[in-house]
């Protein structure tokens, strides 16, 4: 019983001991130096200024005389179309025209009789009007019910060029979020911020600003964000 009792009693010693040791270390390493890490935000909403819509379209026939002259005639429709909506013409052009012989294909489909050739033409619309592309792309119905058939997934890609122009102010408020946050900090634990002694930003994101489901480049509202981490001394 008595052995047990001394070897408890030392046990105690070495633990307190221990535990001195571990403090003592980090009594050093904060009065050596102190720093706290903080990060800081900044975000902005922007509107697209530049939209991009392939409008592509394809026609099939077993003679390709008669599908060349349907895709002229498809084509006229789309020039037509999208006249009417007020778009300029330099502002719209031809990007390419695909031809398809499904006869000399390697593997050919069964069933061609009636379809041998298909032709695909694309016309590219860039401008900076993306309201007038929003309108265009929402009357798109129009050129359907006209019998233009138009390839799927060739919607408008809405974009933010001037991301240049808004950087420098945006760093400079996820800073001074972050200062804020480093203050608030200090002032907890009864210290002063002092010096940066290091400073991370982060890549700018662009996102949708109303929906994170959807893709970025698909919707004209947009949310620009910028994350800073900023490490400071402490006094």
């Amino acid at each position: 019983m008595n052995g047990n009792i001394i070897a408890s009693f030392f046990l105690a010693i070495g633990l307190a001991l221990a535990g001195f040791m571990v403090s003592d270390g980090l009594v050093h390493l904060r009065g050596g130096e102190r720093a706290v890490s903080v990060r800081g935000v900044s975000e902005r909403d922007v509107k697209a200024d530049m939209a991009v819509w392939p409008i592509q379209y394809t026609v099939t026939d077993n003679d390709l005389a008669a599908a060349q002259a349907a895709m002229e005639e498809q084509g006229k429709k789309v020039e037509a179309f999208l006249k009417k909506q007020g778009l300029p013409e330099n502002e719209v052009k031809v990007q390419r025209v695909d031809v398809t012989d499904l006869l000399a294909q390697q593997y050919r489909p069964d069933n061609i009789q009636s379809g041998r050739y298909i032709l695909t033409k694309t016309y590219m619309v860039r401008t900076a009007n993306v309201d007038l592309v929003d309108t265009m792309f929402r009357s798109v119905g129009d050129l359907i019910a006209e019998g233009v058939i138009l390839g799927q997934g060739t919607g408008p890609s809405y974009m933010f060029t001037k991301l240049n122009d808004v950087k420098p102010t945006m760093i400079a408020e996820a800073t001074k979020s972050a200062r804020e946050g480093a203050q608030k900090f200090a002032e907890d634990s009864g210290a002063k911020v002092g010096d940066i002694k290091n400073a991370y930003q982060g890549l700018f994101q662009i996102n949708a600003r109303d929906d994170d489901n959807v893709a970025e480049s698909s919707v004209i509202d947009k949310r620009v964000r910028v994350v800073t981490t900023v490490e400071y001394y402490l006094e």
